[in-house]
């Protein structure tokens, strides 16, 4: 029975063809194994996983396998990115039994969803010591048979162990000074100095972090967290993690170097990294860092924008190898390319022999474009192919016939089989997009990358947002999925909306920010605690509630909210926003010095505590004003830690910011406040940089 055919999970979608016989995560899939007396098979990937991919193929369309778990399982499929929550129950408990996680996640349950067996990707026939998995499914089965009363009993033990690992939370003060100077000491010693970054293989974009380090070099001006910063994002920007053709970073490097990534490319990195390097120019006026954030904006509206405004999640790491063109068949029509080998491969999109790049541009060209990349006939990464690089430095090549090169790579790569897209649209990251779209326009002047955001943001409010001002956690062609939010897209979307508040001075996305944190304060937080949970109280009830303040690939939904909560408090001057900030970030207090580089986003919130953070409201006859728009954008580009601009007219009611602002002798003025106490207004756009970029700045 084919019950996937009607999900919006691509990845539940691609395997609604396999004869195994898949359940949607639900209360009829463990009813149906209560009425059966058949343990679950509980199976979570997602779409762009290479391993989710090379397991299905082997055991999924596998009709022997099929049969096999047919009679005597029910078997459950999860797209993580669907539902973080149930993938965070089982992740935490394959990870405490086997000290590793990872996808797919394999897990066995029994009908009340209580955990028993674990494992990740199992082969279709013994390997390196991993049994098979029909051996797997074997062993499970004759345990679930045999001795039911014994696999019962540890399946509740195990429930009863997760719930002790409960967060023992009780409201702690801020950090402050202290702890946030012991973060950055402990990410100097894990700091790798030749090749940036944090740690070993494999080393992923520590984009929170990056973000910590340059509003910690704002605020106090350590010219140390400067250092890593910008290291760090060069050695990313010339490795071969960042696509030096069409823009856009892959998940990770395999290797310390930033040289070979696992080729699948996330909207959550991308628009983290966006906004970092914008960020990072913002800072330094650096070519290269205003260069990659245009890029990887570009990168996103070209190949993730929905038709319906919003972005897909991800592009996956493999496509079909290409086959040499004389052998091709004709193409046909349709978004999928025909011609292929059939063979999916991972970056076989992305990756150059000398042989290609002479193909593609003749002898010469060929020649520059291998000293300029990095392409050698031994390769960088499989089979004698690389990963494009920027080995050199760029001012040694003519920058046009370099322009004019890539151009035409581009180009042919084009003529590629594609990678597959995942098109679903998740909130959080769609909020994180508007945020770095946002101010990446506004920097930059690109109205089309605001409009693209504000796109976006209608898409969110139309078809995420009910009546209530809830949130479904994804979208797809359309249509709303499901599964209700997180905290994590509760509080990155009113980031999103927060960061679009104050580029386009419209004081609607100020108000469903509100709305969201709203929901923040009366859904997710414990009302003596402030402590903060993964999921609603009136959520669906797992085996335990989920709750995690640390990072992972994106910010964890507690400090995300914190730093929302913040800077809507610094817009509105809401105690009660001010307050659940401040109780949230005691985590950080604990937490930041112990394990910095999985709290980055908490610190960077703790920046913009110590710093206020700012509040800057910009006052002008009309928005079209070319006096007030330099003064407008001028406040957003100053670099004070989570400063909060308002624009508007003086009889506007947009933003309570602008309230009893008028103008100065008649001519647009900003006003710089810290907790509503101003500095003398100026009409100045250099006094106004001034007062926002010098470090430990004062208002009062």
């Amino acid at each position: 029975m084919n019950r996937l055919a009607h999900e919006t999970s691509p990845y539940l979608l691609q395997h609604a063809d396999n004869p195994v016989d898949w359940w949607p995560w639900s209360a009829e899939a463990f009813e149906e194994a209560r009425a059966t007396g058949r343990p679950v098979l509980l199976s979570v990937g997602y779409s762009s996983c290479h391993w989710c991919h090379v397991m299905a193929s082997e055991s999924f369309e596998d009709q022997a396998t099929a049969d096999y778990l047919n009679d005597h399982f029910v078997s459950v499929k999860v797209d993580r990115e669907e539902r973080p929550d149930v993938d965070a129950v089982y992740m935490e408990a394959v990870q405490a039994a086997t000290g590793q996680g990872g996808w797919p996640m394999t897990v066995f349950l029994t009908p009340d969803a209580e955990p028993f067996y674990f494992g990740t990707y199992f082969p279709p026939a013994p390997r390196h010591g991993m049994p098979s998995f029909r051996q797997v499914l074997e062993g499970v089965r004759h345990a679930w048979s045999e001795r039911n009363d014994e696999v019962t009993e540890v399946a509740g033990k195990i429930v009863r162990d997760l719930s002790q690992r409960e967060i023992g939370y009780q409201t702690a003060q801020v950090p402050g000074e202290e702890e946030l100077a012991q973060a950055l000491l402990g990410l100097t010693r894990e700091y790798d100095p030749q090749r940036g970054g944090f740690g070993g293989a494999p080393k992923f974009p520590p984009s929170m972090v990056l973000e910590f380090l340059l509003r910690h070099h704002a605020r106090t001006g350590a010219e140390g967290a400067l250092q890593m910063a910008r290291d760090t994002c060069e050695r990313m920007a010339r490795g071969g993690i960042y696509d030096q053709l069409g823009g856009g970073f892959a998940r990770y490097s395999v290797d310390r170097d930033w040289t070979v990534p696992h080729f699948e490319k996330m909207l959550y990195d991308n628009a983290l990294l966006c906004r970092v390097y914008a960020h990072l120019w913002r800072a330094t006026g650096s070519e290269l860092a205003r260069r990659v954030a245009l890029e990887t904006a570009d990168f996103m509206v070209r190949e993730l924008r929905t038709a319906e405004g919003g972005f897909a999640s991800a592009l996956d790491a493999d496509s079909e190898e290409e086959v040499p063109r004389e052998a091709r068949p004709q193409k046909g029509g349709g978004g999928r390319r025909e011609g292929g080998s059939g063979r999916h491969v991972e970056g076989a999109y992305y990756v150059w022999t000398p042989r290609q790049l002479t193909d593609a541009l003749g002898p010469e060209d060929a020649e520059l474009a291998a000293r300029y990349f990095g392409v050698t006939e031994e390769g960088t990464f499989e089979h004698g192919q690389s990963v494009l690089q920027l080995p050199q430095q760029d001012g040694v090549f003519d920058a046009d016939r370099v322009e004019s090169v890539r151009e035409r790579l581009l180009r042919v790569r084009g003529e590629r089989p594609a990678p597959g897209r995942d098109d679903k649209v998740v909130a959080a990251w769609n909020g994180l997009a508007i945020a770095a779209l946002a101010e990446t326009g506004a920097y930059f002047d690109r109205p089309d990358l605001v409009e693209a955001a504000v796109g976006a943001a209608d898409l969110l409010v139309r078809l995420h947002l009910d009546e209530h001002a809830r949130l479904a956690r994804t979208s797809r062609d359309g249509r709303a999925g499901a599964n209700a939010g997180v905290l994590e897209d509760y509080a990155d979307v009113a980031e999103g909306f927060l960061a679009l508040a104050s580029v386009t001075g419209e004081g609607v996305w100020l108000e469903f920010a509100g709305l969201l944190l709203g929901h923040v304060l009366t859904r997710f937080a414990d009302p003596e605690s402030g402590a903060l949970y993964d999921t609603a109280a009136d959520a669906e009830t797992l085996i335990r509630r989920p709750q995690d303040p640390t990072d992972n690939a994106a910010p964890s939904g507690w400090t995300a909210a914190a730093a929302a909560l913040l800077g809507y408090a610094a817009h509105t001057g809401s105690e009660a926003h001010r307050a659940a900030a401040e109780k949230a970030l005691g985590v950080v207090k604990t937490l930041g010095p112990r394990v910095p580089r999985f709290i980055g986003w908490g610190l960077a919130a703790a920046e913009a505590l110590l710093d206020g953070p700012r509040e800057v409201a910009v006052v002008g006859p009309s928005l079209d004003d070319p006096a007030t728009r330099t003064l407008h954008r001028t406040a957003l580009l100053g670099t004070a830690p989570g400063a909060v601009v308002a624009v508007g007219t003086v009889d506007g009611d947009e933003f309570p910011l602008l309230a009893d602002r008028p103008l100065v002798d008649g001519e647009p003025a900003v006003y710089v406040c810290r907790n509503f106490t101003c500095d003398a207004p100026t009409t100045d756009p250099e006094r106004l940089r001034a007062a926002l970029s010098r470090s430990s700045g004062t208002s009062g």
